[in-house]
């Protein structure tokens, strides 16, 4: 599917999208509804991340998750957030030796981590760790949420008892009416904000992000141009997570192409 037939499917499937669910789906994207933290969060492990980035001791990141993370069919061939972080700091910040591991799996829950935990996190022995998971748990309730709520935090827990520095995301917003299955994603994206605060844990919150930027009346058609289907990103959406992780980090520079801006030729 090219980008002009995926503008298509949603114009299409917008419309199909009766007034008052629309108009209940934007008061949702205020943020009002999705819970709230502090903007303190983790602000001890920005500092951690921030001198290791400094130091010369090579890193291994290791990210985790769904089909988002994974990167799966909908990015068309271009890069995958955990691909672009690749990018930032492996060129741009030049730490050539850190490795950055992709362990996320389509179709996976926080169930499906915690289950394969050696294989999936332990095994890497890493120093930080980012998960973005939720997606799947809502979908018709296949990890109810308080049984995510714990899987959470237990996954919190671990990582951090490998000595690893927990990265928590926001899973992005989707099109509910399109899949009514996952009509309940806020709720958990609550608790993930919740965990986030309570313990302390860097938070990437793609989903308030995406549902501010929804609102903006002169910003990119969030939907249109950043999701390939109601639930996954395409190759926009995935630069954009990675940008606000950047932000989130500290390690944001608006003139690294990772960031938006340009290439150059001629570099090595």
């Amino acid at each position: 599917m090219n980008s002009l037939s995926r503008r298509r499917f949603f114009i299409k499937s917008l419309c199909l999208i009766p007034l008052p669910t629309l108009l209940s789906f934007r008061a949702k994207l205020n943020g009002r509804e999705a819970g709230s933290f502090s903007p303190n969060s983790g602000e001890i492990d920005k500092e951690k991340i921030a001198l290791l980035l400094k130091g010369k001791n090579s890193l291994i990141w290791v990210f985790t998750g769904d089909s988002i993370t994974h990167g799966a069919k909908h990015t068309y061939g271009y890069r995958s957030y955990p691909e672009i972080f690749s990018e930032r700091i492996r060129w741009e910040l030049g730490r050539v030796r850190d490795l950055i591991i992709n362990t996320g799996i389509s179709g996976n829950t926080s169930r499906n981590i915690l289950d394969d935990f050696e294989w999936r996190v332990s095994q890497f022995k890493p120093d930080v760790v980012s998960i973005m998971i939720g997606t799947n748990d809502c979908a018709k309730g296949r990890v109810p949420v308080d049984a995510f709520e714990k899987n959470m935090i237990s996954l919190v827990k671990k990582f951090r008892s490998l000595g690893a520095i927990p990265i928590l995301h926001t899973p992005n917003p989707i099109i509910e009416a399109l899949d009514p299955s996952r009509a309940s994603l806020e709720k958990y994206v609550k608790v993930i904000k919740s965990i986030a605060e309570k313990e302390q844990v860097i938070l990437v919150d793609n989903y308030g992000h995406w549902c501010e930027e929804f609102q903006n009346p002169n910003g990119v058609k969030v939907y249109k141009e950043w999701l390939n289907d109601p639930l996954h990103p395409d190759g926009d959406g995935h630069s954009e997570i990675a940008r606000l992780m950047f932000k989130s980090l500290g390690i944001f520079d608006p003139e690294a192409p990772t960031c938006g801006g340009v290439y150059y030729e001629g570099e090595h």
